[in-house]
C-alpha cells in the first residue's frame, strides 16, 4: 500500500494501567504518530487500559500465582476479539508462544537491559551490609543474588515501581531490585543507586525492550509498526526468546539470557554475529548454570543456548520448580 493512500482511522492501543505502562505506552504512540505523518498516515491513537491477572493479585508472589502471560492475557484477547488494534508490552511479560493470530509487528530500540539495585544508603551490590534485606519478586534476581551474595535475605516485594521503592522505608528494605529500563522510561534514573552488571544478573528475556503486537491480519497496522522496529533490538531479542520458548520458561522461574550484536560478518552484508549468554539457576542460589555462545542465527543460536544448559541439567533444574 502507497504511503498516503491510508484512510482516515483510529488506531486503539491496548496498554496495562500502571504509570509505567502508560508512560511507555504514550512513547511508542509519540513515535507512532511522527512515522505516520511522516509518511502521510491518517492515523489517530486512542490508548485503552485493561487489567490484568498479574495487575490483580499483588499479595502473592509471581512464582506462585501460575501460569504464563500474567500481564498480556487479557490484553491479547482485547486484539483477538478487535477491541484494541495495537497492544504495547514489556518484551519481558510475554510468553514465547503468541496466541493464533497475533505476532510481533515491532520491537523498538532497546534501552539499558539490565536490573539496578535502589538501596537506602547508595552504592552497590558489594555496599550492602552483611545480611541486607532486599526485595524483589524475581525468582531470577533472587536466584542470581544469592549466588553472588549467600548472606543476603531476599524477600518478595510487589506493586508498581514508586511502591516499591516507598518499602525501602515503609518496610525496612536495605535495598530493592528493580528493571533499570523502567526507571529510564519514567524518567527517575538518579533513583538508580548502582547498575547490576549482567555478568552478576542476567536480565529476563527481552528486559529493557518492548513487544509491539498486532493482528497477523492488519496490513496496516503491520505496515506501520514495520517502520517502528529495531533491527538489531529484534535480532537479539530472537534469540533470546528462542532460548525461552526451547526451555519452555516464563516470567515465574529462574531463566535469564542476553544477547549482544557482534561485528557485521564479512561479505555478508547485514548479517551479525550474535553473542549471547544463557542462565538457568536454583531458586536457593546454590546452583546456577551459563552458557555463551555465538553465532549468526538468532532462532538458532537460542536452541544451542538452551541445548547445552539441558545437557548440564537445566531441565531437571526447571521440572523441579514446575517450569
Amino acid at each position: 500500500m502507497e504511503a498516503g493512500k491510508q484512510g482516515k482511522r483510529v488506531i486503539v492501543v491496548g496498554t496495562r494501567q500502571s504509570a509505567l505502562a502508560l508512560t511507555q505506552t504514550g512513547q511508542v504512540i509519540d513515535e507512532l504518530a511522527r512515522i505516520s505523518e511522516e509518511h502521510g498516515f491518517d492515523y489517530t491513537f486512542e490508548v485503552k487500559k485493561i487489567v490484568t491477572k498479574g495487575d490483580r493479585i499483588l499479595d502473592v508472589t509471581l512464582s506462585k500465582v501460575g501460569g504464563k502471560g500474567l500481564f498480556v492475557k487479557e490484553i491479547e484477547q482485547a486484539l483477538v476479539d478487535g477491541d484494541i488494534d495495537l497492544a504495547v508490552h514489556s518484551m519481558k511479560d510475554m510468553p514465547y508462544e503468541l496466541p493464533e493470530g497475533l505476532m510481533n509487528g515491532a520491537i523498538p530500540k532497546r534501552v539499558d537491559p539490565r536490573d539496578c539495585l535502589v538501596t537506602r544508603e547508595g552504592g552497590g551490590l558489594d555496599a550492602l551490609p552483611l545480611g541486607a534485606r532486599v526485595g524483589t519478586s524475581s525468582l531470577r534476581r533472587s536466584c542470581q543474588l544469592k549466588h553472588a551474595r549467600p548472606d543476603l535475605q531476599l524477600e518478595s516485594i510487589r506493586g508498581n515501581i514508586d511502591s516499591r521503592i516507598r518499602k525501602l522505608e515503609t518496610e525496612g528494605f536495605d535495598a530493592v531490585v528493580l528493571a533499570s529500563a523502567g526507571l529510564t522510561r519514567m524518567g527517575w534514573q538518579d533513583r538508580i543507586s548502582a547498575n547490576i552488571p549482567v555478568d552478576v544478573c542476567l536480565p529476563a528475556v527481552g528486559q529493557g525492550a518492548l513487544g509491539i503486537e498486532c493482528r497477523e491480519t492488519d496490513a496496516q497496522i503491520r505496515e506501520l509498526l514495520s517502520l517502528l522496529n529495531d533491527n538489531e533490538t529484534e535480532l537479539t531479542v530472537r534469540a533470546e526468546r528462542s532460548f525461552l520458548g526451547s526451555l519452555n520458561g516464563g516470567c515465574q522461574v529462574p531463566i535469564g539470557a542476553y544477547c549482544m550484536r557482534g561485528e557485521e560478518l564479512e561479505g555478508q552484508s547485514g548479517t551479525y554475529n550474535l553473542i549471547m549468554t544463557g542462565m538457568v539457576g536454583s531458586p536457593d542460589g546454590a546452583v546456577l548454570l551459563k552458557e555463551v555462545m555465538q553465532g549468526s542465527d538468532p532462532e538458532q543460536l537460542g536452541k544451542d543456548v538452551a541445548a547445552a544448559l539441558i545437557a548440564r541439567g537445566a531441565d531437571r533444574i526447571l521440572a523441579d520448580i514446575g517450569g
